[in-house]
């Protein structure tokens, strides 16, 4: 199984923080991602909120989302410089909240920085109250993410791209820096039905967050053709593969049996000196895939 991390830190979610995180900043973020990276974990993550209302929840976050998320684009590029091999993924880049070629020209420099080695994670957004703030549509946000997606598959590795779409038109325009893979990895964030045909279809990977194997098993089975290539990356909780690592393998050979690619890991951990020791036991298992 290839897996990454679930970056600690950037994110305050009630009941799954831990208190270490609270105080934690940057120094303990590259020290965990260049550990994973020597490891061989094949990812770190970083979420996008401009800003939470207090209170919002989810089904898979029922204690509410939390306030503090970390710019992606900031957090990524100071990694980059500290890593050598870790892909940075964004979890998620809510595409409402921006134009296709800023992202373009954003990440496209990140990724031409890093040597290629950016995976932008995608979703519509969910949270109103964020779109109007920022002076955004709510409404049609699923047509527009998909006109959005074709937008960027158009222009993130193009010096002068080109699209005519039904929300974005654009063409006669040089982004100087872009990416430099040929084709930056998409993935598309979200647990429904839609989601998944919209990463099908558009995407190169699925995000469904952290749902139960069975229903993984019946969505997946629902869209058979995908691409090949095509990434499912699933989340655990609770892992502890110091204290329990065959119940850590039969899980996570669970996962790869219904479909599942990559598992962004998200341990229990007590502090930053047991969140590194939960990496090597990790990293020991012999289903633990290097990069």
């Amino acid at each position: 199984m290839r897996i990454g991390i679930s970056t600690p830190v950037v994110s305050v979610i009630p009941g799954r923080t831990a208190d270490w995180e609270m105080d934690a900043g940057i120094e303990e973020i590259a020290e965990i991602a260049q550990h994973a990276d020597r490891l061989g974990f094949h990812f770190v993550t970083c979420s996008e909120h401009i800003g939470m209302p207090p209170g919002v929840w989810s089904p898979q976050l029922p204690n509410g989302r939390g306030t503090r998320y970390w710019d992606p684009l900031a957090t990524l590029s100071y990694l980059a410089g500290k890593t050598e091999r870790l892909r940075l993924v964004t979890n998620i880049l809510v595409l409402g909240y921006h134009h296709p070629l800023e992202i373009a020209k954003r990440y496209g420099t990140l990724d031409r920085m890093s040597g290629g080695r950016v995976v932008l994670g995608l979703g519509v957004g969910t949270v109103e109250a964020e779109f109007k703030v920022l002076g955004v549509p709510f409404e049609g946000r699923g047509p527009r993410a998909d006109d959005a997606m074709r937008a960027l598959r158009a222009s993130l590795s193009q010096r002068e791209p080109e699209y005519h779409g039904e929300f974005y038109d654009f063409d006669g325009l040089v982004i100087d820096p872009h990416a430099i893979q040929p084709r930056v990895p998409l993935w598309v964030g979200g647990h429904s039905k839609r989601a998944l045909r919209r990463a099908v279809t558009l995407g190169d990977g699925w995000m469904p967050g952290a749902p139960d194997m069975d229903s993984l098993r019946t969505m997946l089975a629902g869209f058979p053709e995908r691409p090949q290539g095509f990434e499912v990356i699933c989340g655990a909780d609770s892992l502890d593969p110091v204290a329990h690592p065959d119940q850590v393998e039969e899980t996570l050979a669970e996962m790869e049996e219904a479909g599942v690619t990559m598992v962004p890991f998200r341990p229990v951990h007590r502090s930053f000196a047991h969140y590194l020791e939960q990496l090597d036991a990790l990293a020991a298992l012999e289903n633990f895939t290097p990069l």
